[in-house]
């Protein structure tokens, strides 16, 4: 739409006046004065001013923008000749012309299409420099005029033609007002940009600013805390500690015990739930009454007030420290607890712990073993894996106030240690075996008045240890009220010559080296002289009589085995005893197991040579002998006995097996067989161990009648034994039975003993009895 003509008469028509309200002309502005449009009075006329009180066009300067400065007090102007707005002066009546924005912002000849920048928009006049009074600096706001002029023309009514009493003189020189020089923007910039308030007085930036500098704070309070809760260096939590250790009391957390079990799995002795009893000596309610707490504790705890007032006083440790934590008594039961913790005595507490249990008290007692009362092992299995059984103990530090030991304060330092529990162990050892070998092991010793007595029970096949009995027995649960020489197992720590039962190895090792056959005879005599030392035989036999190989081991020839010895010489003896398994301990799993001694060849005297043979210069224990015998029996092949079967963690019940034990081969197969052959001899017939006998099975053994050591001297008893397998014609078990007694053979002391313990073995294992009858031997040459 072209614009108006200059004499057109406006659209709208004169307003009329309101109230006393009049159009000021600007200072020296001669043009007409116009009436006033409608509208314009109250507010309109209030935002005229600036915050100073003077208006824009006021004596027709224009305004100082640095006065705009701050953006919380921005000036209201008015741009002259705005819509809706109007500039007066003081004293004038004339109005001026009207100019809206939209006329502002568009040149008076709209066919122009393109606007230049360096060009006045107003045609017909000359370009104008800037009046401003000094340069500011570029990054200063906008003045409130431009924000206003800006508003304004975004907010302008459509373009009408200006009036002509509008247009300039061409020689005057037109006064440049604000609306005009904010016109002229546009050619210089694009856009007007707004200016930005300062970044700290701009709310959203406060906002960021705080925003970012509380996570920041909250996520430094986070990562302190993780390194002090979580992240604390050893030599900080040992400064720690040391700082505090005033106020620190420590708590032992015991480990539970592993328990120890049959082949089967039966408990033979494991833990059970107790309580420990404690003091703080430095309570010093405590240090005040020992005397009576201790008469208190006495009755219930067993122990003599004396020793319980020791462990209540107070006590020094390396370093300067006092002990807080002293142990009373451990393994109370709870019960007993219980009592004493009614009793409230000032610093006494208890605590959770274990005891010992037996089942059954004297079940293996000696083979077992017992432990003391801070739960580690003394004697037996307890004591030989005592580090696996027992685990690793844990502990609780925590800081204490004053007053009860037992109670932490809230939020003070505390650092537990758990506690590792041991393993257990899986013996070999059967619970019914071993009862029956110990019952009739009892019996017999009583009868005969043993002094000690043991008896060893082992699969020929495996090597596994099913029974090790000893007398006499003790209750393990009060082991301390038996004395030593009472609760040491037999089969493994006594030492004795083996006399006859020692005959066997020198048979096998003469046949094994072709030296004689099982059908070969020897020419005995009623006595034998080596050195200066005759040797006798208990069946004396006619000299120039010769006995056959079953005839020497039935009648257990001292005369006929020394002649064989002499056939094998020093050193095949002393190597075949090595092979047996003789001389050195089997290892079999118990501690303390005695080795036993052998006469080296280099050391042989005139006399060994008659001792050596029938097992008299020889000391050896009951398991080695049935360990020896176990090579006849498995077909020549020695394997080492043992009581360990498997461990069974106690973290997470893995079971691992025990390592496979040693082997290695005394005799061929054949030999042994024909050995075994020969011994049947010695329970049959005219055979001095015919007690040894068991009822529908074949039993090939020998009896032995040699001296007892004790401190490496012989005494006046006889170590009188018999060790046998069965079923002779492929044996299953071994049974090694020993008795020290005043008077009396193997054959009449423990073979009894063999025959009772290996009849229930073999009913015990569903072992078949023997199909073929014994053979007829023939004794004599």
């Amino acid at each position: 739409m072209s614009p108006r003509a200059d004499d057109e008469t406006p659209r709208r028509g004169t307003p009329p006046r309101r109230g006393t309200s009049r159009a000021v002309p600007a200072e020296g502005n001669d043009e007409p004065e116009r009436p006033e449009r409608r509208g314009f009075s109250g507010i309109g006329e209030a935002r005229a001013y600036t915050p100073r009180g003077r208006t824009v066009a006021e004596r027709g300067r224009t305004p100082r923008t640095g006065r705009n400065a701050d953006p919380f007090r921005p000036a209201l102007q008015v741009v002259e000749g705005g819509e809706g707005q109007r500039v007066r002066q003081r004293g004038a009546r004339t109005p001026e012309p009207r100019e809206t924005g939209r006329e502002r912002e568009r040149p008076e000849k709209s066919e122009t299409p393109r606007r230049e920048p360096q060009k006045s928009e107003t045609p017909g006049r000359e370009p104008q420099r800037r009046a401003t009074p000094r340069r500011e600096p570029q990054k200063r706001a906008r003045t409130a005029a431009e924000k206003t002029d800006s508003r304004v023309r975004r907010d302008a009514a459509p373009p009408r033609a200006a009036s002509s009493r509008r247009t300039p003189e061409p020689e005057a020189r037109p006064r440049r007002t604000v609306s005009e020089k904010s016109r002229r923007e546009p050619a210089r910039r694009p856009r007007p940009v707004p200016a930005e308030p300062p970044k700290l007085a701009n709310s959203t930036r406060r906002l960021r600013l705080g925003t970012v500098l509380a996570l920041s704070l909250f996520v430094m309070i986070g990562v302190r805390l993780v390194v002090l809760q979580v992240a604390t260096s050893p030599a900080e939590a040992a400064s720690l500690v040391k700082l505090r250790e005033k106020r620190l009391s420590t708590v032992e957390l015991p480990a539970p015990r592993g328990s120890i079990m049959d082949r089967d799995g039966a408990i033979l002795a494991n833990s059970v739930e107790a309580r420990y009893i404690y003091a703080d000596p430095e309570n010093a309610k405590l240090q005040k009454k020992i005397p009576e707490t201790a008469a208190k504790l006495a009755p219930l705890l067993g122990v003599a007030p004396s020793e319980l007032a020791a462990n209540m006083q107070r006590k020094q440790q390396i370093g300067g420290t006092w002990l807080k934590f002293r142990y009373l008594k451990r393994g109370v039961d709870i019960s007993v607890a219980d009592q004493i913790e009614k009793l409230d005595l000032p610093g006494i507490y208890t605590h959770s712990d274990e005891r010992r249990d037996v089942p059954n008290p004297d079940l293996a007692a000696n083979l077992i073993g017992f432990t003391g009362d801070n739960q580690h092992g003394l004697e037996g299995l307890e004591a030989r894996y005592d580090d696996l059984l027992h685990g690793t103990d844990g502990k609780r530090v925590f800081e204490t106030g004053a007053g009860n030991l037992n109670v932490p304060i809230a939020g003070g330092y505390e650092q537990e240690t758990a506690a590792k529990p041991g393993n257990s162990l899986k013996l070999t050892i059967d619970q019914w075996v071993q009862w029956k070998a110990q019952s009739v092991l009892n019996a017999e010793a009583k009868k005969n008045n043993a002094t000690v007595a043991g008896a060893v029970i082992m699969d020929a096949k495996t090597g596994e240890v099913v029974a090790q009995a000893s007398y006499p027995a003790y209750n393990a649960a009060k082991a301390l009220d038996f004395d030593s020489s009472q609760r040491i197992d037999v089969p493994t720590a006594v030492v004795t010559d083996p006399g006859s039962s020692h005959k066997p190895f020198m048979i096998g090792a003469a046949l094994q080296e072709g030296l004689i056959t099982p059908d070969s005879a020897v020419e005995v005599a009623p006595a034998i002289k080596k050195g200066d030392t005759p040797f006798k035989d208990g069946h004396p036999q006619p000299k120039g009589s010769k006995l056959t190989i079953a005839g020497i081991l039935a009648y257990s020839s001292n005369v006929g085995t020394i002649r064989i010895g002499d056939m094998l010489g020093k050193d095949r003896i002393y190597e075949y005893q090595q092979k047996f398994g003789l001389g050195e301990a089997t290892g079999e799993g118990m501690p303390g197991e005695a080795g036993g001694l052998l006469l080296k060849p280099a050391d042989w005297s005139g006399s060994a040579y008659g001792s050596v043979p029938i097992g008299l210069s020889v000391s050896a224990t009951l398991v080695q002998m049935a360990a020896g015998y176990g090579a006849i029996a498995n077909d020549g092949v020695y394997i080492q006995p043992h009581l360990i079967q498997s461990t069974i963690s106690g973290t997470d019940g893995k079971v691992t097996p025990a390592p496979a034990p040693e082997t290695h081969r005394v005799l061929d197969a054949k030999v042994a067989a024909e050995l075994r052959t020969l011994m049947e001899a010695v329970v049959e017939g005219e055979g001095t161990g015919v007690k040894a006998q068991v009822p529908g099975y074949r039993v090939a053994g020998k009896t032995g009648t040699g001296g007892m050591v004790v401190d490496g001297q012989y005494t006046s008893h006889n170590a009188s034994s018999f060790v046998g397998m069965a079923p002779a014609e492929n044996p299953r078990y071994v049974v090694a039975v020993a008795m020290d007694v005043a008077k009396g053979t193997g054959g009449e002391v423990a073979a009894p003993a063999f025959s009772q313990m290996m009849s229930y073995t073999l009913t015990h294992y569903l072992v078949p009895p023997s199909t073929t009858n014994p053979p007829t031997l023939k004794i004599h040459g």
